[in-house]
């Protein structure tokens, strides 16, 4: 079975539960299943942006990237975030190789546009490359792979991580996509965790504001996946990461599973 996880939010800057999503990854990929790793950074990259003095803007989740937000999103993306996933799993008993999308040219990105705003350099995958995770896998190593990629135009380009790992998944034709994130699940108006969602619930969930900011690019991306063949997607609290390897096996109380019915 073929599992991209995409990990996010405060999982990242929170050593244990870093240290406990690495487990279940590894976990999963000593159970024989073929496990590919994208990952976030946000709340680095405004963390560093902050100490230059440089304010961060979003407009409907998505972080407006100028042509220095966009290289210091590279610097802590593709540097210190990923070489900290990849030294969590390697420490956790597998061998990890981090890459960006740039590498092997695996992820090529497209300028995007957002209700026809400019957000600098945001891209969205135009086409992806699985031989460089097939290669990985191959040699029983884990791809941990940071969101950003390049343009046609030679430029890398800032990518939301939940479209990133849509995409991942899409390419690698895995049977499941779970996004390992610091929310308990998508909330319903009354702020309870909805534990199944349909496709077809989102639009109106969004034209009440009850969902909105992050989740808006990151249910987008649940769809993506849903339309173009993956199986399961599955939003799971990071701090509930033990409960992955029974994913298929077995009832997780945790979470949202979304569904296109």
């Amino acid at each position: 079975m073929k599992v991209v996880i995409k990990i996010g939010g405060a999982a990242l800057e929170d050593r244990s539960v870093l240290q406990k999503c690495a487990r279940a990854v590894v976990q999963l990929a000593q159970d024989c299943h073929r496990v590919a790793v994208v990952h976030g950074g946000g709340i680095a990259l405004t963390r560093t942006l902050g100490q230059m003095g440089k304010k961060t803007n979003f407009v409907n989740g998505l972080r407006v990237t100028d042509a220095e937000t966009r290289d210091v999103a590279l610097m802590v993306l593709a540097g210190i975030v990923n070489k900290n996933v990849v030294a969590a799993i390697t420490a956790a008993g597998q061998p990890a190789i981090g890459l960006c999308g740039g590498d092997g040219a695996a992820f090529r990105a497209r300028k995007k546009q957002s209700e026809g705003l400019d957000l600098g350099y945001v891209g969205e995958i135009c086409s992806v490359e699985p031989r460089w995770l097939e290669a990985i896998w191959a040699q029983g190593g884990i791809p941990v792979i940071s969101s950003v990629a390049l343009g046609s135009d030679g430029e890398y380009y800032n990518i939301n991580a939940d479209q990133m790992a849509a995409a991942c998944a899409v390419a690698s034709q895995a049977n499941a996509l779970i996004f390992l994130t610091d929310v308990p699940g998508v909330k319903n108006a009354d702020g309870s965790v909805m534990p199944w969602l349909d496709l077809k619930q989102v639009a109106a969930l969004i034209t009440e504001s009850v969902i909105a900011g992050g989740m808006l690019p990151k249910l987008e991306a649940c769809g993506h996946a849903l339309k173009r063949g993956v199986g399961r997607v599955r939003i799971l609290p990071a701090a509930q990461a033990q409960v992955l390897p029974q994913f298929y096996f077995s009832k997780i109380e945790f979470g949202t599973e979304v569904m296109a019915l």
